[in-house]
């Protein structure tokens, strides 16, 4: 078992031993109905807000895995009062806008970016001193896009050469609110400006060219804050009222539908599957790989549909289905920028070829995740190429192929969803797949291999 945030070096980060994993393809189809851990991305968000609240904030159903537990040891060094009441079961006494102190040791962010830019947000609203570094996949990605936009706040940051961690930060004594327009759209820069903002006095105004996924605005308004979302051709205008007085509120997290998307691909390449999946988010900017499945033929039906915490929630009921390939617009970018890996997998597996379309945002994510998922693929024998950054799969059923060749090893790179789905690939591969580093699924999914051998009804993923 990989050690806890409390227990965790940065010596130590790189110095874990690879755990190599096989998977195979079942003896029967996957059954049952399960739930998957909660959303990494509201976890995260509830923890930090939970700690810029007055009060007290109960969440449940929040993801244990290594990044949220990131998140949840930060906010204690930062003053606020974080405690484990049982599984999934947290509470957070809070500070307040603008009462976070100064942390007395290193913010370790382990593997998490979102922990890490969305935390920069909040150090620069603060007139505190902290230093951040990460594992070593994380201290390769880039901070710029982050820092640069909340230098303006008045925030002074240092980092290594390229803007990569370590990084240090002095926070603004009176922080000046943002205006800013987004030159590509992600979640993270928007999230990171927004939480400045809260510490700033007067109205900080963040533009993005593309909608990508609103946690960080449905979480500020659950917590009592101003905040207005007008459309603006494909993006959005958001501006928030600075220094508003959070409330502590309970948050429901749901299932990650980051994480339901290795499970239904999974049961939607072995004949005969049938799973419920319980309990997912289906907040539509985050959805775009269901979109896509849909798009290629996946029979996955929506049930229970409710909405908890501000957030749309479901369950899927996924049906072995064959896939034809399609062509996946730039524009759905956002809305699926995690989920690429997997939907490879089932481009993989499918009829035809399958584009998909600028995917430049995938070589600044944990690994280079547009080369990474191109050598999975390569690893168990399927055709492929990246023209430009677009990944275009051909598919191995495609005029009258058989199934995926398999047989290979995935190189990881330290990036879980690469792991995840190259053990997913493995079990529709002919001759099974073998991942030389499954460790890292800790991060975002954890007890994913047990789960699977589950609704397989048999040990499908094994050490290698």
């Amino acid at each position: 078992m990989r050690p806890t945030p409390c227990q965790t070096t940065l010596t130590m980060h790189d110095a874990i031993a690879a755990t190599p994993l096989r998977s195979a393809p079942p003896a029967r189809p996957l059954s049952g109905r399960l739930t998957v851990a909660g959303d990494k991305s509201i976890s995260h968000r509830a923890l930090m807000f939970g700690a810029l609240a007055i009060g007290t904030t109960d969440i449940s159903g929040l993801l244990e895995g290594e990044d949220v537990l990131r998140t949840a040891a930060a906010m204690r060094l930062l003053g606020a009062t974080v405690e484990r009441l049982g599984e999934g079961a947290w509470r957070v006494a809070g500070r307040g806008v603008g009462g976070l102190t100064e942390p007395s040791d290193v913010l370790d962010m382990g593997n998490s970016g979102t922990a890490a830019r969305l935390i920069c947000g909040l150090l620069a609203g603060h007139p505190i001193f902290a230093v951040m570094t990460g594992d070593a996949s994380l201290r390769r990605r880039p901070m710029k896009r982050v820092t640069d936009p909340l230098a303006a706040t008045g925030a002074v940051f240092s980092t290594r050469e390229g803007g990569r961690l370590p990084l240090a930060v002095r926070g603004a004594a009176t922080p000046l609110p943002l205006d800013y327009r987004l030159p590509v759209a992600s979640a993270q820069v928007k999230s990171a400006c927004l939480l400045a903002g809260l510490c700033a006095r007067g109205t900080t105004r963040v533009v993005e060219p593309e909608a990508t996924r609103d946690h960080t605005e449905n979480m500020l308004r659950h917590f009592g804050a101003t905040v207005h979302v007008a459309v603006e051709g494909r993006g959005r205008v958001i501006e928030l009222l600075g220094q508003p007085e959070l409330v502590a509120a309970p948050v429901v997290v749901p299932g990650d539908p980051s994480s339901a998307a290795f499970l239904a691909v999974a049961a939607l390449l072995v004949p005969g599957s049938v799973i419920t999946i319980g309990n997912v988010g289906l907040n539509p900017l985050r959805a775009g790989v269901f979109t896509t499945l849909a798009e290629m033929g996946a029979d996955i039906t929506v049930t229970n549909a409710r909405t908890e915490g501000g957030e749309p929630v479901g369950d899927l009921v996924v049906r072995a289905t064959p896939l034809r390939g399609t062509d996946v617009p730039a524009g759905r970018v956002p809305s699926m920028v995690d989920e690429y890996p997997i939907l490879a997998v089932a481009a993989a597996a499918a009829q035809g070829s399958t584009r998909m379309r600028g995917l430049a945002e995938l070589r600044v994510k944990e690994s280079d995740r547009l080369e990474g998922t191109a050598a999975m693929l390569r690893a168990a024998g399927v055709r492929l190429e990246i023209e430009g950054d677009d990944l275009i799969v051909h598919g191995a059923r495609s005029a009258g192929g058989g199934p995926i060749a398999g047989g290979g090893v995935v190189a990881t790179n330290m990036d879980h969803r690469i792991a995840m789905a190259g053990l997913v690939l493995g079990m529709a591969a002919r001759d099974g797949m073998a991942v030389d580093d499954a460790g890292f699924i800790e991060t975002s999914f954890p007890g994913f291999a047990a789960l699977m051998n589950r609704v397989a009804g048999a040990d499908v993923i094994i050490p290698a």
